[in-house]
């Protein structure tokens, strides 16, 4: 497999929770804890929450780039999370068990193409997107709620 999936650092994230409701707000942020299992997908260690785990629910620009693609959301991140470290060609149970918007991105930010990969495809799809040698990278999406979930580049 030629992919490598990149989750979220933990470090930009980690104040937030020491942070009062309010001032959570101010960051267009909330504090949340997990009732179900799935359902609470951290971005930054590529788990499903545990029911009573906390979280925190924030808007992220995941695409910061000058670029009409230019792009954020929502991403839930848990409290004392440690930052997925896949190994080229590994994907997190997370991700494969999802159905997930996989678009590629050109080096300029341009959104190249885009494939909903089926629970268990997603190896597939991110293998066919980045044999476009233009694709620079991917970003994994849920494809019902826009959520971003996490981003892919050729293995190196």
């Amino acid at each position: 497999m030629n992919f490598q999936i990149h989750a979220l650092p933990a470090a930009p994230f980690e104040a937030l929770f020491a942070l009062a409701d309010a001032d959570l707000a101010a960051h267009g942020a909330r504090r949340v804890t997990a009732d179900a299992k799935p359902g609470y997908p951290c971005r930054v260690s590529l788990l499903d929450a545990e029911p009573g785990e906390r979280l925190i629910l924030v808007n992220h620009e995941h695409l910061a780039a000058e670029s009409p693609f230019r792009s954020r959301h929502a991403v839930f991140v848990r409290e004392g999370a440690e930052q997925a470290r896949p190994e080229p060609g590994e994907i997190p149970e997370q991700l494969d068990r999802r159905a997930l918007a996989v678009r590629a991105f050109s080096a300029a930010h341009d959104m190249l193409a885009a494939e909903i990969a089926e629970p268990g495809r997603l190896a597939g799809v991110m293998e066919r997107l980045l044999a476009d040698p233009a694709a620079a990278c991917l970003h994994l999406h849920s494809p019902a709620r826009g959520c971003y979930f996490a981003r892919a580049e050729r293995a190196r």
